[in-house]
């Protein structure tokens, strides 16, 4: 398993549910604490409200599911499938993932602070306007993904690859770009001036 931030263990579980067909359930204000969930198939659940708290995924399939208001704290997904997945205005604060898999994930608002992603597959994924500072992002593949309006100061970003990745109007203070891959990414002017003295370059009016 990835190691979490700093090498903290992920939370003990108490309790299992195990290879329980979830599909389509409504979620809404439902709280979960210390569940271990176990090859559950949760395709095209949705909800408003849902709290997840030290939780842990295995084998769960989130595809074409819709979070909104959800909060998935400090919890751990291990090879868990996030295809067409939708999170809105959701908290997943201090949570890991590993092995999983992301195809058209969308990611709208919220708060992704913390969040352990290193070396994701998050290519063609959508983030917009989310918190994520000081996500590990390690090593994470993002070709072609769109991070617009995104918080990422502090963010752990080496060796991450950007790739035609859209980064307009995103933090990218914690970039260092002789340790990531920016081929053809999209940068606003403030960003460009920014990235070009990490480079070393002095910006002058002609």
């Amino acid at each position: 398993m990835a190691d979490r931030r700093h090498g903290r263990p992920a939370p003990p579980t108490e309790t299992t549910v195990r290879s329980e067909d979830w599909d389509g359930r409504d979620l809404s204000g439902e709280e979960h604490i210390r569940v271990e969930f176990i090859d559950v198939d949760m395709t095209e659940v949705s909800g408003r409200g849902a709290v997840f708290t030290e939780c842990t995924f295995r084998g769960v399939r989130f595809n074409a599911s819709t979070h909104t208001d959800s909060a998935f704290v400090n919890c751990t997904f291990v090879r868990c499938s996030f295809f067409d997945t939708t999170f809105a205005g959701c908290k997943l604060v201090g949570s890991m993932f590993d092995g999983c898999s992301y195809g058209l994930l969308k990611v709208e608002g919220g708060d992704w602070s913390y969040t352990g992603l290193p070396g994701a597959d998050l290519g063609g994924s959508s983030f917009h306007k989310v918190r994520m500072q000081e996500a590990d992002l390690t090593g994470a593949r993002c070709a072609k993904a769109s991070f617009r309006d995104v918080d990422l100061s502090g963010a752990w970003l080496h060796k991450a690859d950007l790739t035609r990745c859209d980064l307009r109007g995103s933090d990218l203070s914690s970039l260092d770009p002789h340790t990531t891959t920016l081929d053809r990414a999209v940068i606003d002017p403030y960003q460009a001036i920014m990235i070009a003295g990490a480079l070393g370059l002095e910006v002058k009016d002609a």
